[in-house]
């Protein structure tokens, strides 16, 4: 570690990075920012060569549980425990959009990306998706720089009910699939222990992968056909997409909660309890 950011006495709920602008790698340490969602509603953007605090919003009223980047940097989407999102802009500190659709439930997934938002009728220069708690995704086309926001999509996925004994159900979670325009997958608590694939052009799911068990996390590539999806039971699964044959890891002592892609798809870095991991993908 070479530097360390401010120290705030709320707890830092989830963080992300800037993204790098197009055509300009690697990105001048200068211009590098994450954001980060805290417990007391608060967003606030760190830069990373001066280790300060740049910019403080509170946008919330419960604590954050999601944050991301609009693809451009130029927006900071949000999401909080009571199911609210918010989006606002680190330009202005003012926050412009508020959307309640999932109120009343975490907000357990950002995710935005530049697929081609023209092919389903709507305007925007991206699409994004938020997923809750229980077990809902809406999929949005949106063009900020014009205050344009429009609904695409809103999928709910059925569930029995939660078994006794079990503390916290296992969580919801949505991505887009890089290497698929138009299918998003997701996996959570539900009939079956899979994961779903849904084309957004055909309202409809395409195709599932059965797993040993309900994910605790995801990750799906930008640049190579795999996703990393974490498990329960200490288990890691490489997964090529759109099929093929699963490659299973040990190595976790706990609960393989957290799965993230390098940009290159070549790395893939998973945490547990008490375990951080980098993982090289050699055959990708």
């Amino acid at each position: 570690v070479t530097s360390s950011l401010p120290i705030s006495l709320q707890s830092c709920q989830c963080l992300a990075w800037k993204p790098h602008p197009i055509g300009l790698w690697p990105c001048p340490i200068e211009s590098q920012h994450v954001v980060a969602g805290y417990s007391d509603g608060t967003v606030r953007v760190f830069s990373i060569s001066r280790t300060e605090m740049e910019l403080k919003m509170h946008p919330h009223a419960a604590a954050l549980t999601a944050i991301t980047y609009s693809t451009d940097g130029e927006m900071i989407l949000s999401g909080g425990k009571d199911g609210i999102v918010a989006v606002s802009s680190p330009r202005t500190g003012m926050t412009i959009h508020i959307m309640a659709d999932h109120k009343g439930s975490p907000i357990t997934v950002l995710q935005c990306t530049r697929k081609q938002y023209h092919d389903f009728g709507v305007e925007g220069g991206e699409l994004w998706l938020a997923t809750s708690s229980d077990r809902r995704v809406s999929v949005w086309g949106s063009d900020w720089l014009q205050d344009k926001c429009e609904l695409l999509d809103w999928l709910s996925f059925p569930a029995p009910a939660g078994p006794e004994g079990l503390d916290s159900l296992p969580p919801s979670l949505a991505a887009f699939c890089p290497g698929e325009h138009g299918v998003l997958v997701y996996v959570g608590f539900g009939m079956q222990k899979e994961a779903l694939f849904y084309s957004l052009r055909k309202k409809q799911v395409l195709r599932k992968i059965s797993l040993p068990a309900f994910a605790t996390s995801l990750s799906l590539s930008p640049a190579t056909p795999f996703m990393a999806i974490g498990f329960g039971d200490r288990l890691l699964r490489l997964q090529p997409c759109p099929a093929g044959d699963p490659q299973d890891y040990a190595g976790h002592d706990d609960t393989v909660h957290l799965c993230r892609f390098a940009p290159s798809g070549r790395r893939l870095l998973t945490a547990s309890l008490s375990a951080v991991l980098v993982w090289e993908l050699t055959g990708a």
